[in-house]
């Protein structure tokens, strides 16, 4: 099938878009526009960087309640945004598992500990972890862990049906990062402002009842998933059985307020609908 609804992204005002919608078999139920093409991810590398960690773990290189970050935090509190470290620096702000700081710092500082702990750099352990195995020979990772990823929507139609059907991790690992971490944090979500409670697993963030969000109207409170300043984002919709990704080269702004619910809830009736 191919679905009539992705060609919203033809009236995105941005230059280049893509757009894709994947069952967890692997099944691509539709793709538009340029789907090889390579868009830097801005923190849609977040979900990536957690899926490494989580290899990680199950490989016994770290473990996720372990020292890591700022004093007083975890593997986990890193993963779950409430480690305490600023958005952008490298400086405690709050006791961990306190409140949710979402924080690109929490990220680049999970990547130096996997890094030490596996004596691999980063990018390199992503590389063998998580992009070869899955085939996403699109995807590389030169910089930061939280945001400096770059890929292209083929490849992250892969990794949303691996996250969806897990073959690199055991799906209880799987189902840990799409449940909700230290429950009833407070907190901000960027661009779309304080949420109570500001619900995230390991490296994704749950929808639930926030509001406004990102996702559509119609997405079920257990969606799950990432967006990124790139102008990109991936979300997994288990109720629906499917994981839609849209990447494009416009920064996020109004445009995306505006567009990317309407976007996802015409995907998803029109699935209803078939």
């Amino acid at each position: 099938m191919s679905l009539k609804s992705l060609a919203l992204i033809e009236n995105w005002p941005v230059p280049t878009a893509a757009a894709g919608v994947v069952r967890g078999d692997g099944t691509v139920l539709g793709t538009h526009g340029p789907v090889g093409h390579r868009f830097p991810l801005a923190s849609v590398t977040k979900p990536l960087t957690a899926y490494a960690a989580l290899v990680a773990y199950e490989e016994g290189a770290i473990e996720l309640d372990e020292p890591a970050g700022p004093p007083g935090s975890t593997v986990r509190h890193l993963l779950a945004h409430t480690s305490g470290l600023a958005f952008d620096e490298h400086r405690v702000t709050a006791p961990a598992g306190e409140r949710r700081l979402y924080s690109n710092a929490g990220f680049e500082q999970l990547g130096d500990h996997i890094a030490k702990a596996t004596d691999i750099p980063f990018g390199e352990y992503l590389r063998q972890a998580v992009l070869e195995p899955l085939g996403m020979s699109g995807t590389s990772l030169e910089g930061s862990p939280a945001k400096d990823g770059v890929s292209t929507v083929e490849d992250l139609l892969r990794f949303a049906a691996e996250v969806q059907r897990p073959r690199l991790l055991d799906p209880r690992t799987v189902a840990q990062a799409m449940t909700v971490q230290y429950p009833g944090t407070k907190g901000v979500l960027p661009g779309y402002g304080h949420q109570n409670p500001n619900d995230w697993g390991l490296g994704f963030e749950i929808r639930d009842s926030k509001s406004p969000h990102w996702t559509g109207s119609s997405s079920s409170p257990r969606t799950f998933g990432h967006f990124g300043q790139a102008g990109t984002f991936l979300w997994v919709d288990p109720d629906a059985g499917v994981a839609g990704v849209a990447l494009t080269d416009r920064a996020f702004g109004p445009w995306a307020v505006e567009a990317w619910p309407v976007f996802t809830d015409a995907v998803l009736s029109e699935l209803r609908s078939a």
